[in-house]
């Protein structure tokens, strides 16, 4: 059964408005493969940012002199298509974030990574004819348009992947840097009080010797202030030694959290004796359609192992958006003593289930209610729960 769909509607605007924004929406998303228009964006922009950086790479060579106007060309054909692209994306704002009203979506784009990246690929490009005393300092923001290289990896899972890593042993990590910090301000002091009276001119403050424990905790070893006295050098053999296990230590975690990561989606470790695996498809109007899985409330023992697109095989990281035509692999912890599928039951109109509470129903004993979903709310089922027409419920069906 399907889902209805909701069109979102505002005065003054008619339904081809709202089909035109949506299709301008979907053409300057990340496409997929069946999307050609949107495909063809996609290239059209690598293309657009990989000149625009070019251009502000060559333009840092004394020979670039002679190509000024080409290259300012290039730059300002780059720059109207940014402009054009951010104020598309304002525009669909309400398109990328439908459970807000529209000046709340400009908002929260506004102030999300990319749309910060955006906005700041463009400016330092204008504010120089407006404020000509600080061309050289917003000539320097020109950097922030690496940041746009993002959006190629973006496309890509093995990104996410790491994002997803990051994000998992966010706690280790700052835990590690912590540790480094503190071993680098501890070791700073102790070589200004060793090496301080020996060579005052290398180690004037504290915040020479900081210079230092980085240089040797970092293992980069510039070699500019090095310690001459025996307790200072002999300082300087442990701080070097702990150095190496500090780098070790964020490299470890990252490490594992790679192996973790990886021997948990992996299809082959899903053949596990406690586990059950159940096939969601994502057809047409299903209501998973168009959200990330981070949205998705599943009843609890129900965990997304793998997203199967057409050929593709995607990990389940929590910004991966299911796409009609999606397969769903769902596991659960098996008890041993039964299986079970899954089945969803649309509510439309003339449903016999509209207007009864979950506990007057007459369904099954091996029949479980695990989850109702209402529009974009999730509702954990009691027996005085009321269904409504429109609602999606999720039941949970012993086989044997």
């Amino acid at each position: 059964m399907k889902k209805p769909k909701m069109i979102l509607f505002d005065y003054g605007r008619t339904l081809a408005d709202v089909s035109v924004k949506r299709r301008i929406f979907e053409i300057i998303q990340i496409g997929n493969r069946t999307d050609i228009p949107s495909m063809c964006f996609d290239i059209f922009i690598i293309f657009v940012i990989l000149a625009n950086i070019s251009v502000t790479f060559l333009q840092t060579f004394e020979g670039a002199a002679g190509y000024a106007g080409a290259l300012g060309i290039v730059e300002l054909v780059t720059m109207v298509v940014f402009l054009a692209e951010y104020g598309l994306r304002i525009w669909t704002a309400d398109c990328l974030y439908p459970d807000k009203s529209y000046p709340a979506a400009v908002l929260r784009f506004a102030v999300s990574f990319y749309g910060v990246v955006d906005l700041l690929t463009i400016l330092p490009y204008f504010f120089p004819f407006f404020i000509p005393s600080g061309a050289i300092a917003f000539r320097m923001l020109r950097v922030v348009r690496i940041l746009r290289l993002f959006r190629i990896n973006a496309r890509y899972d093995a990104f996410n992947v790491i994002t997803e890593v990051l994000r998992d042993k966010r706690n280790a990590l700052v835990s590690s840097i912590f540790l480094v910090l503190v071993l680098m301000l501890a070791s700073s002091l102790c070589m200004y009080g060793l090496e301080h009276e020996a060579q005052p001119e290398n180690f004037s403050n504290a915040f020479s010797g900081i210079w230092w424990s980085v240089s040797t905790l970092l293992t980069v070893g510039y070699g500019d202030i090095y310690p001459v006295t025996i307790g200072g050098r002999a300082m300087a053999i442990v701080i070097a030694f702990l150095g190496v296990g500090m780098v070790a230590i964020p490299t470890g975690i990252i490490s594992a959290g790679f192996v973790e990561y990886y021997t948990k989606i992996k299809v082959g470790s899903y053949s596990r004796h406690d586990s059950d695996f159940i096939t969601l498809n994502i057809s047409e109007g299903h209501p998973y359609a168009g959200l990330s899985l981070k949205e998705l409330s599943l009843p609890r023992g129900l965990y997304p192992a793998v997203v199967l697109r057409e050929e593709d095989v995607y990990t389940p990281h929590e910004s991966l958006v299911l796409e009609e035509g999606d397969s769903l692999l769902l596991g659960t912890v098996s008890t041993g003593k039964f299986e079970c599928r899954i089945e969803e039951v649309c509510l439309e109109t003339g449903h016999s289930w509209i207007g009864s509470r979950i506990k007057d129903l007459d369904i099954s004993r091996r029949v479980f209610i695990v989850m109702v979903k209402r529009g974009s709310e999730n509702i954990n089922p009691r027996g005085a729960t009321l269904l409504l027409e429109g609602d999606v419920v999720l039941l949970l069906e012993k086989i044997k």
